[in-house]
């Protein structure tokens, strides 16, 4: 590969023998060159190949405007998150990422604080995420020697959850927390005695709590019709089933959806097991 255009020491945007043109992240890589100079992929770390030159100059035109240092950032906190989640993310989790910590730090400079409004729910119901976001708010500290509320952990973890998405303009942490936080808060009420938060069955609970959210979003909902199941729900568990309803109902008020059958039968199921595996105390 080619350079074409030296952004800055660590960022540069370089071409292929077909002309194909990639974005290339690493430190030093474009330390000391020209233009026309074959490329070092010994210390590249990132290439990324935009689908387009409208993409393609976007993402230039935002690592042009950010200080380097926010690269070196996001790289360590991208490497912490996909070793703590066990998952690859999204390419443009980079330029997203870079463009919400210089944003923040902006705001802090300027006082200008924008409240998150489901923190608690992140920090409940994504506690990996969560977790690589406290990482990444200490470290942003540290670096840049600035004071970041503990909020932003929960901000840094909405483009974590949405980073981890196959689609990248798919995901999002906010829509996605406030549903969660709805539906176990509805339970919750519902129930007529304390839940113990660290058992397993309230944990099996959220986790498909958050499976549910993803499946409503993207339009995938569980259509088996088992009718069976249905019935001995219905007949043996009526409370459980009358809790099951409510989801359905603020479901269909609040975001205009109707959930299937299966879908119903199985928020029962799992409110049974949190009723009667001593998840209550």
């Amino acid at each position: 590969m080619i350079i074409k255009k030296i952004l800055n020491s660590s960022v540069i945007l370089a071409t292929d023998e077909n002309g194909k043109e990639s974005i290339c992240l690493g430190k030093g890589v474009g330390y000391g060159k020209k233009i026309g100079d074959l490329v070092n992929h010994n210390i590249v770390d990132q290439i990324f190949s935009p689908i387009d030159s409208v993409q393609t100059k976007k993402y230039l035109e935002l690592l042009d405007s950010i200080p380097p240092v926010y690269l070196e950032i996001t790289q360590r906190i991208i490497a912490e998150a996909e070793a703590q989640l066990h998952s690859e993310l999204n390419m443009s989790i980079y330029f997203v990422l870079m463009d919400h910590l210089n944003f923040a730090v902006e705001r802090l400079k300027k006082n200008i604080n924008i409240t998150n409004r489901v923190y608690w729910e992140i920090k409940n119901y994504y506690p990996e995420e969560f977790n690589v976001g406290v990482f990444a708010l200490k470290l942003l500290n540290e670096m840049l020697d600035v004071n970041l509320p503990k909020e932003e952990a929960a901000n840094i973890a909405f483009h974590l959850i949405n980073a981890q998405s196959k689609d990248n303009e798919s995901g999002d942490g906010m829509k996605y927390a406030k549903m969660i936080g709805g539906i176990v808060n509805l339970v919750r009420y519902s129930i007529k005695s304390t839940l113990n938060t660290e058992g397993i069955h309230y944990q099996r609970f959220i986790t498909h709590v958050k499976f549910f959210v993803e499946r409503l979003f993207k339009g995938k909902m569980l259509e088996g019709a088992n009718e069976t199941l249905f019935k001995q729900m219905a007949d043996l568990y009526p409370e459980d089933m009358e809790i099951a309803f409510k989801i359905k109902d603020y479901i269909q008020k609040v975001y205009h959806v109707d959930i299937s059958k299966d879908e119903l039968t199985y928020f029962a199921v799992h409110i049974n097991r949190l009723q009667t595996n001593n998840d209550l105390s």
